[in-house]
């Protein structure tokens, strides 16, 4: 038996847990899969794509800081992927690669399914407008937010997705400086690389009120500094970024198998691994 070979490309990426979720998604069914994690510097990771298709690589997850880099080098796209401007899943094709973007889809499916929200007209700010932020934003319109607002340290960026959604009454885009005359929000998404990068985001408590979520992206170490300053503001809710790790690695796997996994209890065993490494056990 052939075993297939996938991987996910970031920099760095040491840390990803993609492939111990893929295996776990691929031991439900039997499946013999070779998936590892492939540092790429944005300079080297159209080369070291080529590397991988070269020595049978069908399959490719992308991460920080290659998502937009991805779109470009893709021979097709799915239509979130188009409508993301960003990449996460590849698939190779005939022509090249094909692209996806699950993120979105993920990060609804961890909050309406395992957190039970509904983001039915709800306020959304979201802090960032790179690859991680432009991957989640169709789905969360679909979701049927009600206002979006894209907050980004370079405004430019924040502008440049607001245009690309096209949704000028329901999607817009301020500056950092006027965070303190946004109003409240039910979620808060950070989708800014501020933790991974050892930066605090300096956010007003009057972004927040009764029924507030605050979401981080990310997971593990670079999450805590968003999530504590979410508990000290009293949202209702703080949630890192594994269940949508999970959810969009699900359908990354069904898209490249054609079968669904139950992706409850790889969540189930990499929270209780965090809490194990937490308390020392």
């Amino acid at each position: 038996m052939d075993t297939k070979r996938y991987a996910v490309f970031g920099h760095p990426v040491k840390h990803s847990l993609s492939p111990f979720i893929h295996r776990e998604f691929a031991r439900q069914f039997g499946l013999s899969l070779s998936y590892e994690a492939i540092d790429a510097t944005p300079e080297g990771f159209a080369a070291a794509l080529d590397t991988f298709a070269a020595a049978g690589g069908v399959g490719a997850n992308v991460t920080l800081p290659h998502k937009q880099a991805a779109y470009g080098l893709c021979a097709r796209l799915s239509a979130r992927a188009q409508r993301a401007g960003a990449v996460n899943t590849l698939t190779r094709i005939p022509e090249g690669w094909e692209g996806d973007n699950t993120d979105g889809a993920g990060l609804v499916r961890d909050l309406t399914e395992r957190r039970r929200l509904d983001l039915r007209g709800r306020s959304v700010l979201l802090l960032g407008a790179g690859g991680a932020a432009r991957g989640i934003v169709p789905a969360l319109l679909d979701a049927g937010v009600l206002r979006l607002v894209v907050v980004n340290r370079t405004p430019v960026k924040a502008d440049e997705l607001c245009d690309r959604l096209g949704e000028p009454d329901r999607a817009t885009s301020r500056y950092w400086e006027d965070m303190r005359e946004l109003g409240d929000f039910e979620l808060i998404v950070n989708a800014t690389s501020a933790g991974r990068d050892g930066q605090a985001l300096d956010l007003p408590l009057s972004l927040v009120n009764s029924l507030t979520t605050a979401v981080d992206l990310s997971y593990g170490e670079v999450a805590i500094p968003f999530l504590a300053w979410a508990r000290a503001a009293g949202c209702r809710l703080a949630v890192d970024g594994l269940g949508m790790l999970v959810e969009q690695a699900a359908l990354s796997f069904a898209h490249w198998h054609g079968k669904r996994p139950d992706t409850e209890p790889v969540y189930q065993a990499l929270r209780e691994r965090d809490v194990a490494l937490a308390t020392g056990d």
